[in-house]
């Protein structure tokens, strides 16, 4: 059995890895029909909700029992300094960690005076669903209490995607045969310690070690600013400043309790707590209804007093609006998402679930982010520190250009916002231009490992490959004629002084000492994918100036001025450009990862144990680095992003090399290997890629969804679907489709945008249909043939196949021979 299909076996099983009696199949909706403690964690963040700016946990009301609790606000975060066992100059010196935020989710509920704990509950029925057309998570839970009196309790949790601040909670009680007395407690609570008011730890606070965790910092984060409670008006708030970061947060909520039954209330104000308990003498078939609106907001310094006056504008303007009103804006965002975004395959119902669950997450991650970027796990977890990344760029921004160019753009300025943090790092690191930070929050590096972190230069490749895409997709050139010209001169500025001229056959230009997207080779010479990426970068920004010039004089003028645009900078980029180095090896035919890589040993995956995966947390770096094994994609995620460099035989040759010593440890390389094994051929294999990808979380693939979404995952699987199976490519100005349907689906239907055009796209065994949903005409070409679609003449593109098909997976790698005649050995280290 060779490595791919060990890995088949395990991690890429395309069966459906769902308890169907527990998470029933509804191509709308992800349903829970019993609770777990087995899996809380998952749960929590697979029923989490937000909108990019605010995500709310899957934690229950009560509070109890979680495994980690969760309120997070994009970018609302703490600093602190990284000490180094060892300092050097240019290390990373400030943490940044997101925050935990106050949480408003708990509601707690005594019967009886006895409390509803789900774990121990006696449970005559139980349903929780979050409907990914409506946006709202929804409980109905029917509890006989140890009096053996039936209480039906129905609860909602929405976090708005029209009022970017907003959360509406109901929480719903009726007595259906006895009387009782019934309390219920809505709480704000700061749990940013670790502790909750009964001192009971996060069950994840007793893990082990895992680097993509975030830090715990065991000081007070969150400094008291403000408190307020009013019984009468059912208002309560709290106000906190970051101790070191300076950031503030204020949140605020009202309550509005609805009952035919007599009932008190009482109000209870502290530093980390605010609760208001109602106390209701409840009768049998009497619904008790709290309606609980929240406001959050937060700012790099404002005082929490004007953030408490926000939140009462927020919490005003929905009272006059009424709550209908919120229900029914949340439903109409979503109906103009998916109208844009949807994903259709006709017969898979558990397909279609899973792939409008990653869509949704992309909504829930991105949404509302203005001004700010996307985290690792979006606001569904503290994973990575709430760090952004190349993941923005690379796995969700394409979805975003295509679907929601408004939403891309937002994140593009975000980067651009960056620029002057960029353009300090590249000083500190002895270069020109700018280099933007592998992990940040605030624009400052934040990565204390810089063999797999700083070192990744290609992070400045990967955010001007993402501006360069949605300027060709919308046509923005107003964008980047103001703002997104800067990104590219200053980033290519970087690559022209980092890489150096070697003479040899008219001259190469080699770029040294950096690390390629895979984590498990660092710190290499001309690694392909940074090489191929930079040369793509400083092309677009010779010809973005070159353009510009043409275009509009008079900006063109102020880009010099306001860059000191040298006469002969752009000469230069497109000289580099030309001359870079592109490793290939004749012998064995393939594209060295790097200058070296070929001369390591090759580490045998087929004879790794599973729980010695994955390697990162097994072995020491030094192990890893000494072999060829990849954590995740790199050549292959070149042969994708530029296709057009490369023939059809070296990507298939690339794949058939790298495929079989590819991990898969890192979430973001089996989207990747899907669209590439698709294209060549292995259409088996890319299916099974792709399922992987699907249920990443869904299936808790990697064993820490817990953590939060992997925002970027659920972006590669729409990629996968319209790149891969649906073979949408945007190389150079052209769009052009070439699809790989598998055998067992009869239809793929996908919509992209271009330049305010949106076109239906639906691929059959035997053909493509285009049809315009919104705007005028589109240019594409279909398998080689251009294709103009115009509004209400949809046209259709007969397929001879659906491209070649090969059988099996790529051979193993240890027994070929290199150029000098030794033979690539497979070893396992340690045995």
């Amino acid at each position: 059995m060779t490595a791919t299909e060990q890995r088949d076996t395990t991690a890429t099983d395309s069966t459906d890895p769902l308890d169907r009696t527990r998470f029933p199949v509804d191509e709308w909706a992800l349903v829970e029909l019993r609770p777990s403690s087995d899996d809380l964690g998952v749960t929590e963040t697979l029923f989490a909700v937000g909108n990019g700016y605010l995500g709310l946990r899957g934690n229950v009301e009560e509070g109890r029992d979680s495994h980690t609790h969760g309120t997070f606000v994009n970018g609302f975060h703490e600093t602190w300094p990284i000490h180094h066992a060892e300092e050097a100059y240019g290390f990373a010196r400030v943490g940044q960690t997101m925050v935990n935020a106050p949480d408003a989710k708990v509601i707690r509920l005594y019967v009886d005076d006895e409390p509803l704990l789900l774990p121990i509950a006696d449970l005559i029925d139980y349903r929780r669903s979050i409907d990914f057309r409506e946006g709202v998570l929804r409980r109905e839970v029917l509890w006989r209490t140890p009096a053996g009196k039936r209480v039906r309790i129905r609860s909602s949790r929405m976090v708005s995607f029209h009022q970017r601040h907003l959360v509406v909670l109901t929480f719903e009680v009726t007595m259906l045969d006895d009387h009782a007395p019934v309390a219920i407690s809505s709480q704000i609570l700061n749990r940013q310690d670790g502790e909750d008011e009964y001192h009971v730890r996060d069950k994840a606070m007793g893990d082990g070690f895992d680097p993509r965790r975030a830090e715990q910092l065991n000081r007070r984060v969150l400094v008291p600013r403000h408190s307020m409670g009013d019984a009468a008006s059912g208002r309560v708030a709290l106000g906190y400043q970051a101790a070191d970061s300076g950031m503030t947060l204020a949140v605020t909520a009202d309550h509005v309790l609805e009952t035919a039954n007599s009932f008190t209330e009482r109000v209870q104000v502290e530093d980390d707590l605010a609760k208001l308990t109602y106390r209701v003498d409840a009768e049998p078939g009497q619904p008790i209804t709290l309606t609980k609106t929240v406001a959050y907001h937060t700012s790099r310094g404002v005082p929490v007093r004007e953030l408490v006056d926000r939140c009462r504008r927020t919490l005003d303007r929905v009272h006059a609006e009424g709550l209908e009103q919120q229900y029914e804006d949340q439903r109409a965002w979503l109906d103009d998402f998916w109208a844009r975004s949807d994903v259709e395959i006709e017969g898979h119902p558990e397909v279609q679930q899973a792939t409008r669950w990653n869509l949704f997450q992309i909504a829930q991650a991105t949404a509302r982010a203005e001004g700010n970027g996307f985290p690792a796990k979006g606001v569904t977890g503290s994973g990575y520190s709430g760090h952004y990344f190349w993941d923005s760029e690379i796995y969700v921004l394409p979805f975003l250009t295509y679907t929601a160019p408004a939403v891309a753009r937002s994140a593009l300025r975000f980067r651009y916002t960056l620029l002057e943090s960029a353009r300090r790092r590249a000083t500190e690191l002895a270069q020109s231009g700018a280099l933007f930070a592998w992990r940040t929050i605030n624009g400052e590096e934040a990565s204390a490992y810089y063999a797999a972190g700083t070192a990744q230069y290609h992070i400045d490749a990967d955010i001007s490959y993402a501006l360069s895409q949605y300027v060709r997709a919308t046509g923005d050139v107003d964008f980047l004629s103001r703002e997104g010209i800067d990104v590219l001169v200053e980033t290519a500025r970087m690559w022209a002084d980092l890489g150096f001229w070697r003479t040899d056959e008219g001259g190469t230009f080699h770029i040294h000492g950096v690390t390629g997207p895979d984590e498990y080779t660092t710190v290499v010479n001309d690694n392909l994918f940074t090489n191929v990426m930079a040369r793509a970068n400083l092309r677009r920004a010779a010809e973005s100036v070159r353009q510009l010039a043409e275009r509009d004089g008079v900006e063109y003028d102020r880009v010099v001025r306001r860059l000191r645009l040298g006469a002969d900078e752009v000469a230069e980029w497109e000289r580099a450009a030309d001359g870079m180095a592109i490793p290939f090896d004749e012998h064995l035919g393939v594209h060295p990862q790097d200058l070296h890589f070929l001369e390591r040993e090759v580490w045998d995956l087929q004879n790794t144990p599973l729980d010695k995966r994955p390697l990162l947390l097994h072995y020491h770096p030094l192990v890893i680095y000494r072999f060829q094994v990849l954590k995740q994609a790199d050549v292959v995620l070149a042969l994708f992003l530029q296709g057009d460099m490369f023939t059809p035989e070296q990507k298939r040759a690339d794949f058939e090399y790298y495929d079989p010593i590819t991990t898969g440890d890192s979430t973001l390389s089996a989207v990747v290997q899907s669209i590439i094994a698709a294209e060549v051929g292995y259409a088996d294999l890319a299916y099974r890629y792709f399922s992987s990808a699907l249920f990443v979380d869904l299936a808790d693939r990697h064993h820490n969804t817990t953590d939060g979404v992997h925002v970027a995952s659920t972006g590669g699987v729409w990629s996968a679907l319209v790149n891969g199976f649906g073979g949408f490519r945007d190389h150079g100005g052209e769009f052009s489709i070439d699809p790989r349907l598998p055998e067992s689906w009869t239809s793929l239907t996908y919509r992209i945008t271009l330049a305010g055009t949106r076109v239906r796209v639906t691929v059959t065994p035997d053909a493509v249909q285009l049809q315009v949903e919104v705007g005028e005409r589109a240019e594409l070409v279909v398998r080689g043939e251009p294709v103009l679609v115009s509004a209400g003449e949809p046209v259709d593109v007969a397929l001879d196949g659906q491209g070649p098909r090969l059988e099996g997976v790529p051979e193993p790698v240890a027994g070929r021979r290199r150029s000098d005649g030794t033979v690539i050995t497979a070893i396992v280290p340690g045995t």
